[in-house]
């Protein structure tokens, strides 16, 4: 049966008129004629006919099977003007459009933090991302996704693995670069005994690791893990939340400083280790709100450690169940949310109730953004500008900034 490609789903998968519906192809882009065997609403060993002109050759010899990046395929424009079409729709489905700035990209090799699955195996371990939809994990120890140094940790991965895994589970490993060396949190080993803590020292000793954290138990610290937002130095707490590349936590950082403009008082919602707090409080008062304690206390010690900054306050509070109320909010000048991939619903109706004249948003999931986004302009804010920052090349995440104003 040969098929037409007529667009691309939110995962990446190419869609096609069946015969009984949508038919969905992996690894195709619009346009391209493709034939194959039809199985329900997928189609077997397709064969592309006619492809696109924004088809590329992959970069990375593991594109085929690894299940890491799913668009290598397609050309660097295409992927853009892509990103920024499921943004488009996410905010027109809620009535909603907004004028849109040159979308930024993060370069090759620029992943700072990667989660990598592991198994020991009769000869040693198994290191690298799952197959597409499957189990299988597939090595990338020419990966053209995460930083060189983060490849350069492979060694000692496996000498984890070898140590604490077992054949019969895997083991998930975030490795993430500091300037002080990798950062390496394992879940899913051996339980922790005397001689495993030893074996583990070892590794981390041999391996130059900063940190090792064994299911939440920091086991080895040679130093501490250092990251730098702006002037300061932190020393993010095992598994805080970090942006993607250095690159797109810098293009972030533009949008938001120049979403907030000359705002004297900032408050920061769910604010992390600082990313934002910190390089702001060189030229604002800030007030930094965050769920987790930890890292409160790691962008509270960064800011005390680093001389010139403006005065800087923090709060560990859940913003799901305890949003700043509008009273509380009258206080600042601008706002400037970050929340996860849920949205903050709560936190942006207050927002919607309060006097707070300028908010600069950033988030990782554009159908919880243009929900929240409606909000405030249901209560009469406008929303100025979008902005899709991509810091997960390749992938179907779509990451974005924006400004809104009275």
């Amino acid at each position: 049966m040969k098929l037409v490609i007529e667009r691309l789903g939110h995962l990446g998968d190419g869609i096609a008129r069946g015969p009984d519906g949508p038919v969905y192809i992996p690894g195709l882009l619009p346009g391209e004629e493709v034939e194959g065997t039809l199985n329900g609403d997928r189609l077997i060993d397709p064969r592309i006919v006619t492809p696109s002109p924004d088809r590329k050759k992959p970069p990375c010899p593991h594109a085929r099977t690894c299940g890491g990046c799913l668009m290598q395929h397609a050309a660097d424009p295409f992927v853009t003007a892509w990103k920024e079409g499921i943004v488009k729709g996410a905010l027109a489905g809620q009535g909603l459009d907004a004028p849109f700035r040159p979308s930024h990209s993060s370069p090759p090799n620029s992943r700072r933090r990667a989660t990598l699955a592991a198994r020991k195996t009769k000869g040693g371990a198994l290191i690298g991302f799952h197959a597409r939809g499957s189990d299988l994990i597939i090595p990338v120890p020419y990966c053209h996704l995460l930083h060189p140094d983060l490849l350069a940790t492979l060694p000692a991965l496996e000498a984890l693995t070898r140590a604490g895994g077992s054949r019969s589970t895997e083991l998930a490993l975030t490795v993430t670069r500091s300037l002080s060396g990798p950062d390496v949190s394992v879940s899913g080993g051996k339980e922790l005994d005397g001689a495993l803590r030893m074996d583990l020292a070892r590794i981390a000793e041999t391996h130059g690791l900063a940190r090792l954290t064994w299911d939440g138990e920091t086991v080895a610290l040679r130093t501490a893990p250092m990251q730098r937002f702006g002037k300061a130095l932190v020393a993010p707490p095992p598994g805080a939340f970090l942006q993607a590349t250095p690159d797109g936590e810098a293009a972030l950082l533009s949008a938001v400083t120049e979403a907030v403009g000359g705002a004297k008082r900032i408050a920061d919602l769910f604010a992390g280790c600082g990313t934002f707090a910190l390089p702001l409080s060189e030229q604002a008062e800030l007030h930094a709100v965050e769920g987790e304690t930890a890292m409160t206390a790691a962008l509270e010690k960064g800011w005390r450690a680093t001389p010139g900054l403006k005065k800087l306050t923090t709060e560990t509070r859940d913003l799901f169940r305890r949003p700043l109320e509008p009273d509380e909010l009258r206080a600042f000048d601008a706002v400037v949310i970050d929340p996860p991939r849920a949205g903050a619903e709560a936190q942006f109706a207050t927002l919607a109730r309060s006097a707070v004249p300028v908010v600069a948003a950033v988030s990782c999931n554009p159908v919880t953004f243009a929900r929240d986004a409606r909000l405030l302009t249901a209560a009469g804010f406008r929303l100025d500008w979008v902005q899709v920052i991509d810091q997960f090349r390749w992938s179907a995440h779509v990451e974005l900034a924006a400004r809104f104003s009275r």
